[in-house]
């Protein structure tokens, strides 16, 4: 009996059960899509970080000193403590580096040119024969292959013999070239230790070439004489899952001390794997905490969107259940009934929903974004997936039994009196409630804002999700939806006395009805805010969170593309770089740049010189983190200059004579017309007259060019310790046609440098620069002020011309100081200092094409920073991105959730004034003012909950929007995260829904008319 009762009372009631149904339905299908999202997308972060990290973040290698005897012993202890540290073999490369041997014939000389030798495995892997073969280990005479750098420097060939003797070794070594090959990317990660390997030649105190590479056994039997061995691991991380991250760095990290309590006391073991997969783990957690900011938002909005329904339907059957208790039902049996009622609604919705999660992902894979990131989510339906339904689906059915329970002992007298009493505050406003959620959320958006994100530390050291902090947000929305419904009743009130005064009568009627029942509105206006509110915030993440990941890309690069490498390379000379870089193509603007650490007044800081000319295009600086623009900065840096001798033509070699009276080291400071500033040697000059020749074509490099004309900046020498030098130009020639030059002598005493400038003296004075906030106020110096600081432990006069809380190319809370290029090598040159080489050029390009074609450029020993490619990078990090995939399906989900909301409620208001709309009519009200007054109330309902949900979604989005937006390695973000609101799609989502809600209402009042006019014949 009870089971068809239960069905039957069910179906008695069809629009409300549909609507619980579909509320049921949706939250469990859409929380069971998040639930899966979260754990499919910390995957997938994690497997594309592993996937696209380099060797130097995820290899480990262990160096250590051996001998013939020691290596074995070692080597087997090496890879048994990596095996087991990494449960699977990572691939074992084993490198050695010899000692130093005297180039064949200047094994009697004091400072001989040098070779050594070396071995690597898997060298055939990672390099091509240009001719011969590959070594091979053989008694008595070595054999040995050389890379084609090292050949080309030395002048090694295929089948050349050669004799060498060790430095520290006196035994000769007979040495057969068997091969010249080329590595396949001389300037990879690969080869970062490898120096030599790579560049074939290094020149410092000692000129060394080679390494001359045998085979392994050769080596350990011929010259592991107490050598450097390297074992580096390169393991296959492909397959790690967020699980598996702290376990392996734990792991990782004590390699070391096993090795030596093994025996290998002298091993030293590196590797950046422990910190990253520790960051990694910390940020899975952190994209895991922040996704769950949406769920909670999703669940109240759900549970209240249920709790609506369920109120309709309790108050729709309290006569129903009064009867039944005057009858003798017990609340037990009134209970069953609801439950079973509720089960049948839940349990088909607990079924059903793990099954439409992931088509609903799939549509997920169709945003933008995470297309663009190559993450591809596909979950699968497991016994997790079924255990979250029913959790949902069960506490949706609680929800459903409660207010149906809660008017379960009244009796039928008691409901009619209830029936016709009204109040203008609900419960949870009379009893301060909205009040004391203001405070919890209050104090869960502090946390939020205090620690960043809503992972804190636990007692036991480790990491964990702060409940409180990731309910801060829904606890935000909900506490302001109350909090507007206190102005539900005022804003009723002030709308009848207006809509009083005027003569039409529906918008009368309409205010009237919604002034005396404030409440029957209320719930339907505080689901509307919050729907709209959350998405809102759910756009205003996603802008912003796009935003800031084009924002630090900007930052870290500086300029569209920054460029750094050796100032000087055999490939590109210090002359030959910048006509390079400019000729690429896309490339509008180009500076060289001086960029490095620097000391300024005992505070460490990264000192920037770039051509402030050029600063407007180049210089990519938000305009909020700077109080002056970066045009006004340009003008106002720019200062006195050096004065210059442009040399005729387009010379290959200069030639200068000069008078000294005693020797003079002295070095000449030139420039070109890209502003590349660069010192010569000119070595030492003894008394008397000196000639000295100057090779300018050889500052360009082997495939370089020189953007002439080049310029002649200056003289600087210095004499001995004791006593002074003195020195006149006596005339220069360029490609042996004479340059006319002004008298000019410089004089050298004790160590103190000396210059002689060409071209009028450098203007001494203040150096304008930029300064970062927490630099300037170290200094006690603000815009517009004149100061002393030491840099370069030189004490100068600066002059801020602006302050900037972050300087681009640096790092949160870096110090940092700007200056014009021209400005500081002059003020430099005006000091007797060396000018300061161009460590990098900054270019602005219209597109990828000059990015691009540096890649088929190796040899050019050029690092790239593209800042399209960075930003790109950064958008599709899955573990940073991830979040916006949780909003867009709360997003979405939210707004069904209001329509059907709305459109129960109007539905179910309408109908219960059915009689009320009769005696209307019966008195003479016209049905187009009857549809005008219900029309008067829904656009009421519907304009309050767009205004008061567009204001709390600004103020929620201002107090937390900024504090969840982090990095892909849950860090803050620099430069901080501005919350941009895209009014534009904001206004459009507004006004879809609002269409949508007055449809819904249109639809409601035609149904109405339909069925009105046969009721009142019938009366």
């Amino acid at each position: 009996m009870r089971g068809p009762l239960v069905v039957k009372r069910a179906f008695s009631e069809p629009l409300l059960l549909l609507a619980a149904f579909g509320s049921i339905l949706l939250a469990t299908t859409t929380l069971v899509a998040l639930t899966m999202y979260a754990s499919s997308i910390a995957d997938a972060g994690v497997r594309r970080t592993m996937e696209t990290a380099s060797l130097r973040q995820t290899s480990a290698t262990i160096s250590a000193p051996v001998t013939a005897k020691t290596f074995p012993v070692y080597d087997q202890a090496v890879r048994a403590e990596l095996t087991k540290a990494y449960t699977k073999a990572p691939t074992l490369t084993t490198s050695f580096h010899s000692d130093s041997y005297a180039m064949p014939g200047q094994e009697d000389r004091d400072r001989p040119e040098l070779l050594r030798f070396g071995s690597y495995d898997g060298l055939d892997q990672h390099a091509k024969l240009v001719s011969g073969a590959w070594p091979k280990a053989a008694d008595g005479q070595v054999e040995a292959a050389v890379s084609l750098s090292a050949a080309s420097a030395a002048g090694f060939k295929v089948g050349q013999e050669l004799t060498t003797v060790g430095r520290l070794s006196p035994e000769p070594v007979k040495v057969r070239i068997t091969g010249v090959f080329q590595l396949d990317d001389p300037f990879g990660e690969r080869w970062t230790g490898e120096q030599l390997l790579s560049r074939g030649v290094e020149r410092g105190d000692f000129t060394t070439y080679g390494p001359l590479m045998v085979a392994r056994e050769t080596f350990i039997g011929r010259f592991a004489t107490n050598v450097n061995a390297t074992w580096t691991a390169e393991p296959d991380l492909r397959a790690l899952t967020p699980a598996q991250l702290r376990p392996l760095a734990a792991a990782v990290g004590e390699v070391g001390p096993h090795l030596k309590a093994a025996g290998c006391a002298s091993c030293v073991t590196t590797s950046r794997l422990p910190e990253m997969l520790t960051q990694l783990d910390t940020a899975s957690l952190v994209a895991r905490s922040t996704m769950l900011i949406p769920v909670l938002q999703l669940l109240l909005l759900a549970a209240y969107a249920l709790m609506l329904t369920a109120r309709l339907l309790a108050d729709h059957r309290r006569m129903e259940v009064a009867l039944l208790r005057s009858r003798g039902a017990g609340t037990m049996r009134l209970a069953a009934l609801a439950g079973g009622e509720a089960l049948l609604v839940a349990i088909p919705c607990a079924v059903v929903a793990p099954f439409l999660g992931p088509p609903l992902l799939g549509l997920v894979n169709r945003i933008p974004w995470i297309r663009a990131s190559g993450v591809r989510l596909d979950p699968t339906v497991g016994l997790g997936t079924f255990l979250v339904s029913g959790a949902v689906a069960l506490a949706s059915a609680v929800l459903l039994v409660l207010p149906a329970l809660a008017g379960a002992r009244r009796t039928y007298v008691e409901e009619q009196s209830a029936r016709g009493r009204g109040g203008g505050r609900g419960l949870i406003e009379r009893a301060g409630a909205d009040v004391a959620l203001l405070a919890v959320a209050g104090l869960a958006i502090w946390q939020l804002q205090h620690y960043g994100a809503p992972v804190t530390a636990t007692a036991g050291g480790g990491l964990g999700i702060d409940p409180l902090i990731i309910s801060g947000p829904a606890l935000a929305l909900l506490t302001g939806g109350m909090l507007g419904l206190r102005l539900v009743p005022r804003i009723s009130a002030v709308a009848e006395r207006v809509t009083s005064r005027r003569p039409t009568l529906a918008p009368a009627l309409g205010a009237w009805q919604v002034s005396r029942r404030p409440l029957k509105y209320a719930g339907p206006a505080l689901l509307l805010t919050m729907a709209i509110a959350i998405g809102i915030v759910s756009m205003a993440t996603s802008s912003t969170w796009r935003g800031s990941q084009l924002d630090q890309a900007r930052h870290q690069a500086g300029a569209d593309l920054r460029l750094s490498g050796p100032p000087d390379a055999p490939e590109l000379g210090p002359f030959g770089r910048g006509t390079a870089f400019a000729a690429l193509p896309g490339v509008t603007a180009a500076s060289p740049v001086f960029r490095g650490q620097t000391e300024v007044s005992s505070e460490n800081a990264v000192l920037i010189g770039i051509d402030a000319a050029k600063l407007g295009t180049l210089f990519q600086l938000r305009p909020d983190l700077s109080d002056r623009p970066v045009a006004e900065m340009s003008r106002a840096l720019a200062g006195p200059q050096a004065g210059k001798l442009d040399l005729p033509g387009r010379p290959a070699a200069l030639t200068l004579r000069a008078t000294a009276d005693a020797d003079l080291p002295l070095r000449l400071v030139l420039s070109d017309a890209l502003g590349v500033w660069r010192d010569v040697s000119l070595g030492v000059l003894k008394a008397g007259e000196n000639t000295i020749d100057v090779d300018l074509a050889a500052m360009a490099g082997r495939s370089g060019k020189i953007t002439y004309p080049l310029s002649l900046r200056g003289l600087v020498g210095s004499a001995p310790s004791e006593g002074s030098a003195s020195l006149t130009v006596t005339g220069i020639s360029a490609d042996g046609q004479p340059v006319t030059v002004p008298a000019m002598s410089l004089k050298a005493t004790g160590r103190q440098p000396a210059m002689a400038a060409f071209g009028s003296p450098p203007v001494q004075g203040p150096l304008p620069v930029v300064l970062t906030a927490d630099l300037a106020t170290a200094l006690k110096l603000g815009v517009g002020q004149v100061g002393r600081a030491s840099i370069d432990r030189r004490v100068m006069d600066v002059k801020v011309v602006a302050v900037v809380e972050t300087m681009p190319t640096t790092t949160a809370g870096q110090h940092a100081v700007l200056a014009d290029w021209g400005t500081m090598q002059a003020q430099d040159l005006a000091a007797a200092q060396l000018p300061r080489p161009a460590t990098e050029w900054w270019l602005a390009t219209g597109d990828g094409r000059a990015a691009q074609a540096l890649t088929g450029r190796p040899a050019w020993d050029v690092t790239a920073l593209d800042q399209r490619a960075l930003a790109t990078k950064l958008q599709d990090d899955p573990l940073a991105s991830g979040l916006q995939g949780a909003l867009m399906l709360g997003f979405f989900a939210a707004l069904v959730f209001a329509a059907l909301g709305f459109l129960v409620n109007a539905a179910v208001a309408a109908r219960e004034r059915m009689n009320e709309f009769a005696i209307l009519r019966a008195l003479g009200v016209s049905s187009r003012q009857v549809f005008g007054m219900l029309a008067m109330e829904q656009t009421f309902v519907i304009g309050l909950s767009l205004a008061a949900g567009t204001g709390l979604a600004v103020v929620v989005g201002m107090l937390v929007v900024p504090h969840i937006v982090l990095t892909g390695q849950a860090s803050a973000v620099t430069p901080g995260v501005v919350l941009d609101i895209p009014w534009g799609a904001t206004a459009a989502m507004l006004a879809g829904v609002a269409a949508v809600l007055l449809a819904i209402v249109a639809g409601l009042a035609r149904n109405l008319r339909r069925q009105g006019l046969g009721l009142r014949e019938e009366q």
